[in-house]
């Protein structure tokens, strides 16, 4: 029960930023992760109707596999889901889009030629990756980490006032990525973000 309270407050905060912004994205973004979301599918179960997944299993046959299941899923829950790294199987499984890693943010333009219709994200850490993603015609960029997360330990959180100062100036839709929860996220609030995308904060019980 404490875990759904808090699933849907940060889904409340996210909306809260997403109707600010008045972009046609979704405002919630689960993604998987293969160390730290046992079940992918329940997760999505969880998510409310408009939220989108961004499928980043790195072994193939495990994310064919849940593309197909989470496929079906999305489709009878109003759900999004996007491939990450994989246009083929993005194309094969009928998804709405795809997400790419920043070494790749690039490519968005190709794929956005080649599938008009599809909802392209990439991932960004810096500002010269967000201005990148504006010239390559990205929809979105998920820009991360914005607080200390358990994905990348390595890496330094941008910190909020920074963070801020970043997505006012980016060229592209801002997704707030890394260590967002129901707890961190009123840290954000009225920052210019068209949604939040989360791990842990939107699993369910």
């Amino acid at each position: 029960m404490k875990t759904e309270l808090a699933r849907a407050k940060l889904a409340r905060a996210a909306c809260r930023l997403n109707l600010k912004a008045r972009a046609a994205l979704p405002a919630l973004m689960l993604m998987t992760d293969e160390n730290r979301v046992a079940d992918p599918v329940a997760a999505a179960r969880a998510l409310p109707k408009g939220a989108a997944i961004i499928l980043r299993h790195t072994n193939a046959a495990r994310r064919a596999e849940l593309a197909h299941a989470l496929a079906g899923l999305t489709a009878s829950r109003g759900l999004l889901i996007l491939v990450a790294g994989d246009a083929k199987l993005a194309a094969r499984i009928g998804a709405a889009g795809l997400h790419l890693p920043e070494a790749r943010l690039s490519e968005a333009a190709h794929w956005k030629a080649c599938h008009p219709g599809w909802l392209i994200t990439v991932a960004a850490h810096s500002a010269r990756a967000l201005r990148l993603a504006g010239l390559s015609r990205a929809d979105a960029a998920l820009l991360a980490p914005v607080f200390p997360t358990l994905s990348h330990q390595e890496r330094v959180p941008i910190g909020v006032a920074r963070f801020r100062l970043m997505a006012m100036n980016a060229p592209v839709p801002v997704y707030a990525l890394g260590g967002v929860n129901a707890q961190t996220v009123a840290r954000l609030a009225g920052a210019n973000l068209v949604g939040i995308a989360a791990i842990e904060g939107l699993l369910a019980d």
